[in-house]
C-alpha cells in the first residue's frame, strides 16, 4: 500500500524525507519540494513492454504528490531519467529540472520549462538561501550502444538554512566523498545507494564494470563515514533487479557493515517507502 499524501510544504528551517523508492527521494526544505530521479513508470527502459520490472510499487502514488518546484536528475540511466514520468510531471506543472552536462536536449523535450544544465562544482540558486550544487560521481553515462559517456553524471548537494542535503545518483566508491565533506560540511543528511554489489561469476580475472560504478553496502558505509554525515538513507535497492544481488542482500549486509563499524543502526537506515522522515525528530536521538 502506498504512504499517506505527503505534506503540501515544510517551513524554512524545516527538513523532511519521504522515500519513493530506488532513486526517487521527495525532499522538502525550506519551503521548496524537491525531486531526486523521479521515476513512477512500471519497468526501466526504452519501451513499456520489457526491460526491468518494479518489484516494489512507488511508496507513495503520484496523484498524492505536492507541487515539485524542481527536479534533480543525476544521470541518463533509464532507471534515473524516465521520460514517461518527467512528460506527467510538466503536465502537473513542474517548472524546474537541474541536469549535468550534455542533458539539457532531452529533459526540456518533455515539456518542462527551465532546464539549467550544470557542471561539477557549479550551482543554481532556488532562492537567495537555498540552492543546488552538482557534485561528482564515480559512474558513467549511456541511453544506448553508441552514446557512452556523451553525457555528465553526478549527484547534488542542495544547501540552504535547514542544512545540506547531498543526493550522491549512482557512484563507485572514491575519494569524491572526502572533497564533497570538505567543501560542504557539515552534511546533515546522505542518500547513498547500496546495490548492486555482487558481481556476476566468471573466470575473468576482473568482475564486470558495474562493480566500478556501484557500492555495496559496505562501500556505502565507508563514504557515510568520509561524509561525516548525520544521517544517511540507502537508496537504489529493492525495486528493480539490476545486478546479481538476492532482494534482502544489501539491506542484510548493510546491517552487517554498520555493526563492523560499531556505528549505531540508525546512523545509516533502509528508509520504508512512503513513510515520511522527519529530520527533527531522528536527530532529537542522534544518529552516530
Amino acid at each position: 500500500m502506498p504512504g499517506p499524501p505527503p505534506i503540501a510544504r515544510v517551513p524554512p528551517g524545516a527538513l523532511r524525507i519521504t522515500p519513493i523508492g530506488h532513486s526517487t527521494f521527495l525532499i522538502q526544505m525550506d519551503g521548496f519540494n524537491i525531486l531526486t530521479d523521479p521515476m513512477w513508470s512500471n519497468r526501466c527502459s526504452p519501451v513499456s513492454w520489457a526491460g526491468p520490472k518494479r518489484h516494489k510499487p512507488p511508496g507513495i502514488r503520484f496523484e498524492d504528490l505536492p507541487p515539485i518546484d524542481v527536479v534533480l536528475i543525476s544521470h541518463n540511466h533509464y532507471d534515473h531519467l524516465d521520460l514517461r514520468t518527467l512528460k506527467r510531471l510538466a503536465d502537473k506543472g513542474t517548472p524546474q529540472a537541474v541536469v549535468p552536462l550534455g542533458n539539457f536536449k532531452i529533459v526540456r523535450e518533455t515539456g518542462i520549462p527551465t532546464v539549467d544544465e550544470i557542471d561539477w562544482w557549479q550551482s543554481i540558486p532556488l532562492s537567495p538561501k537555498v540552492k543546488i550544487t552538482l557534485v561528482p560521481a564515480k559512474h558513467f553515462s549511456a541511453r544506448t550502444p553508441w552514446d557512452r559517456n556523451k553525457t555528465l553524471w553526478g549527484g547534488f548537494v542542495i544547501s540552504g538554512p535547514s542544512g545540506n542535503v547531498f543526493y550522491s545518483g549512482d557512484t563507485g566508491y572514491g575519494p569524491h566523498f572526502q572533497e564533497i565533506a570538505r567543501r560542504f560540511s557539515p552534511i546533515r543528511v546522505a542518500i547513498l545507494p547500496i546495490s548492486p554489489f555482487r558481481p556476476q561469476q566468471s573466470k575473468a580475472p576482473s568482475p564486470p564494470q558495474f562493480s566500478l560504478v556501484h557500492m555495496g553496502p559496505r562501500e556505502a558505509v565507508r563514504a557515510h563515514i568520509d561524509l561525516n554525515a548525520g544521517l544517511s538513507l540507502a537508496a537504489h535497492f529493492q525495486v528493480f533487479q539490476l545486478g546479481w544481488d538476492g532482494f534482502d542482500d544489501a539491506v542484510n549486509e548493510l546491517a552487517s557493515a554498520l555493526k563492523e563499524r560499531n556505528l549505531k543502526p540508525d546512523a545509516f537506515i533502509a528508509p520504508t517507502p512512503g513513510k515520511a522522515i522527519d529530520l527533527t525528530t531522528v536527530f532529537s536521538f542522534g544518529t552516530r
